[in-house]
C-alpha cells in the first residue's frame, strides 16, 4: 500500500497548489456504498477552499484505514480494498473500490448476572431478561447493533426491579479466520427496589384525593416505570394539571449508599442485602391549571353547519369541576353544564349535568330539557358506563305542534379498543355497545328499551394501504312510538353515518319531513392509500336506514372518493361522496377516526 501511495506524488505534482478540485468514485456493495459517501473524509472534504495536493494525498494515504474502520462497523473485517488516483482530464479522480468479503457474525454470546438479590416475593426472571437481549447468535456483527443491544438489555432490567443497575462490563472479540465474534457482557443488578409511600408537590387550589385516587402504586409495590408513566397520564387527563411529574424519589437512596461507602472505609458492619434498602418515596410534582377558564370558538360542520360556541371551565366549584358550554349551530342549538367529582379510590369517574337543545332536522323541529346522573369506569382498552336521564320534549313537524313526551331511561353503555394506536389507528377495532330504557311508567309517558352496537375495524394491506369497515345496527322496542322522544330513535346520513346523504336525512317519511325510526342499519366499506406520511387518498362505499320495521329498511347507497390528512390533533377527513337515490353530490368533513 506504500508503493501505491507513492506512486501518486506525480500525477498529483502537475494539479495546482490552491482550490484543488477532484472527484471521488466508489465501488462498492449498496450498504457500503452509502456508508463510505456520508463518513469517509475524502468526500467530506471536497470543495474545501483549502484542499491542495499535499492535503489530498494525506487523504489519500489514510483512506484504507479508515475505510478498514467504516466497514468494521458493518461487519466487514477483511475487506478487499484499494484506493487509486485517475486523472483522464485535468480534474483528477479518487477511485475507491471495496469487496467487503464475508461478514462476521455473533458467535457464542455469554451474558452473566451479578447481584439480584431479592427482599422476598417473586424471584426475578433472569431467562426472560437474556431472551430479550437483540443480537443472537448467527446474526451479522454491525457496531450500532451491538450499542443497541447492550442499551436494551440494560433499559429492559431498570424499568422493573433494578433501577440502579449498570453494564459493569463489555467486550467483542472477533476472530478474523473463523468470521466469528463472541460477546460477553456483565450486568450488575444493583439493589432491588420497591416503591414507599406517595409524597405530593405543588398543590394549591385542588383537594390532595384529586392525585391520591388515581395511585394505583401500593407501598411495597416493586419499582416499575410503567406503573410511574401510567400513573402520570391518569394525573394528566384529569384537566387540573399544566404540568404533572411522577417519579421515585432516588435521593434517598443515594444517601443510603454514600453511608455504606463510609461505612466500609472506616472497617464497620454494613447491610448489603437489597432488604436492607429504603423503599423510594413515590413523588408527585404538579403544576395547577388556573381555576377559571373561558374560550370561544368559530367553526362549520357539514352536517349541523356554521358553529360559534362558547364554553366556561370551572375546576373548583364545591370540591367539583364543572364544565359548561353554549353551541350555537345552523340545525342545532345547545347549552349545558356538567360537575365531575374526582374519580374515586376504586376508579369511577361520576357525574351529573343538565342540557338544553333544539333541532331543526329535516322539517323535524324538536326542543329538549335534560338532567342526567352517570358513573363510568374501565380503562381506554375497555370503557363501561351506567346513566339515568330524565328527558322531557317538544316536537313539531312541517312547523306544526305534534306532540309533548317525557322518559326516564336507564342506560348501561361498553366500548372495546383495540388499536395499535389510538389517535392514528392503522390496525385493530373498535367495538361499542349500548343497552338501555324506560320500563316503568314513572315519569315516562311510553315505556320502551333500545339497544345499538356500532363498530370500526382496520385491516392494513401494506405499509402504505388499508380497508376500513364500519357499520351500526339499532333497536327500540316499544308499544307504540308515539311517546318516544325523538332522541332515542333512528336516523341516517352525514359525515359518519351514510355519505352522500344530508345529515340525518334518511328515515321515515312523514309529510315533508323525515322523522325516526324503530330500527337502524349502516355499513360502510373504505380503501385508503397514503402517498406520503401525512398525505393519503381513499374510495368507500356507504349504506343504509332507518325505518319503523326490518322489512321496511331499504338501504340507501353512496359512493366516492376522499383525502386523509394526518394533523397534529388527528386525520382530517373530505369526502365528496354521490347518493345514489337523490343522485346529488355532497362534501363531507370529519375530525378523528369515522364511528
Amino acid at each position: 500500500m506504500a508503493l501505491a501511495a507513492a506512486a501518486l506524488v506525480l500525477p498529483l505534482a502537475a494539479w495546482a497548489a490552491e482550490g484543488l478540485h477532484y472527484n471521488v468514485r466508489i465501488q462498492a456493495p449498496g450498504e457500503l456504498e452509502t456508508l463510505l459517501e456520508q463518513n469517509l473524509d475524502l468526500l467530506r472534504f471536497r470543495g474545501n477552499a483549502r484542499m491542495d495536493r499535499d492535503q489530498l494525498q494525506r487523504l489519500v494515504r489514510t483512506a484504507p484505514e479508515q475505510i478498514r474502520t467504516l466497514v468494521a462497523t458493518a461487519g466487514y473485517y477483511s475487506p478487499v480494498l484499494s484506493v487509486r488516483v485517475d486523472t483522464p482530464d485535468a480534474t483528477p479522480t479518487v477511485v475507491v473500490e471495496v469487496q467487503p468479503g464475508e461478514p462476521v457474525r455473533v458467535g457464542e454470546v455469554e451474558i452473566v448476572l451479578e447481584g439480584f438479590a431479592s427482599s422476598g416475593g417473586e424471584a426475578f426472571d433472569k431467562d426472560a431478561l437474556k431472551a430479550g437481549w437483540s443480537l443472537p447468535e448467527g446474526a451479522v456483527f454491525r457496531q450500532d447493533e451491538w450499542e443497541t443491544a447492550k442499551r436494551g438489555i440494560l433499559r429492559q432490567l431498570m424499568q422493573t426491579r433494578y433501577p440502579r443497575a449498570q453494564l459493569s462490563e463489555s467486550q467483542a472479540t472477533v476472530d478474523p479466520d473463523t468470521h466469528k465474534v463472541l460477546l460477553h457482557l456483565v450486568l450488575d443488578s444493583g439493589p432491588e427496589m420497591r416503591f414507599g409511600e406517595l409524597r405530593i408537590e405543588g398543590l394549591r387550589r385542588y383537594p390532595e384525593s384529586v392525585v391520591r385516587n388515581l395511585n394505583q402504586i401500593r407501598p411495597g409495590d416493586y419499582y416499575n416505570e410503567a406503573a410511574l408513566q401510567a400513573y402520570q397520564a391518569r394525573l394528566q387527563d384529569t384537566g387540573y394539571f399544566s404540568g404533572v411529574e411522577v417519579s421515585a424519589d432516588m435521593s434517598a437512596v443515594i444517601g443510603e449508599q454514600l453511608e455504606a461507602a463510609e461505612a466500609r472505609q472506616e472497617g464497620q458492619p454494613q447491610a448489603t442485602a437489597a432488604s436492607a434498602m429504603a423503599p423510594l418515596p413515590l413523588l408527585v410534582r404538579v403544576s395547577e391549571n388556573k381555576r377559571r377558564n373561558a374560550s370561544v370558538g368559530l367553526g362549520f360542520s357539514t352536517n349541523t353547519g356554521a358553529r360559534t360556541q362558547v364554553n366556561y371551565d370551572d375546576l373548583s366549584v364545591f370540591g367539583l369541576k364543572m364544565k359548561s358550554a353554549l353551541t350555537l349551530e345552523t340545525k342545532r342549538q345547545t347549552a349545558r353544564t356538567d360537575f365531575y367529582f374526582p374519580t374515586t379510590a376504586d376508579g369511577y369517574n361520576d357525574s351529573f349535568g343538565a342540557a338544553i337543545e333544539r333541532n331543526d332536522i329535516q322539517g323535524e323541529i324538536t326542543r329538549t330539557a335534560s338532567v342526567q346522573g352517570k358513573r363510568a369506569w374501565g380503562t381506554p382498552r375497555l370503557e363501561r358506563s351506567i346513566s339515568l336521564q330524565y328527558l322531557t320534549e317538544s316536537k313539531s313537524i312541517d312547523r306544526i305542534p305534534t306532540s309533548r313526551s317525557q322518559s326516564l331511561p336507564l342506560t348501561y353503555a361498553v366500548t372495546w379498543r383495540k388499536l395499535d394506536n389510538l389517535l392514528f389507528p392503522s390496525k385493530g377495532y373498535v367495538l361499542n355497545a349500548q343497552l338501555g330504557g324506560a320500563l316503568l311508567p314513572l315519569l315516562t309517558d311510553e315505556p320502551f328499551i333500545r339497544s345499538t352496537v356500532r363498530g370500526i375495524t382496520y385491516l392494513p394491506l401494506n405499509s402504505k394501504s388499508s380497508i376500513i369497515l364500519r357499520g351500526e345496527v339499532g333497536v327500540l322496542a316499544s308499544r307504540k312510538k308515539d311517546g318516544v322522544p325523538t332522541t332515542f330513535l333512528f336516523r341516517a346520513g352525514g359525515d359518519n353515518s351514510v355519505r352522500g346523504y344530508a345529515y340525518q336525512e334518511l328515515g321515515v317519511r312523514e309529510g315533508e319531513a323525515t322523522v325516526g325510526g324503530r330500527y337502524l342499519a349502516t355499513a360502510s366499506a373504505e380503501y385508503q392509500y397514503w402517498v406520503k406520511p401525512a398525505w393519503g387518498g381513499a374510495v368507500f362505499y356507504d349504506a343504509g336506514n332507518a325505518a319503523d320495521s326490518p322489512k321496511s329498511i331499504h338501504p340507501k347507497s353512496g359512493y366516492g372518493v376522499g383525502v386523509r390528512y394526518k394533523s397534529p390533533v388527528g386525520p382530517i377527513n373530505v369526502d365528496f361522496a354521490y347518493g345514489h337515490a337523490t343522485r346529488k353530490m355532497r362534501i363531507h368533513f370529519s375530525l378523528g377516526f369515522t364511528f
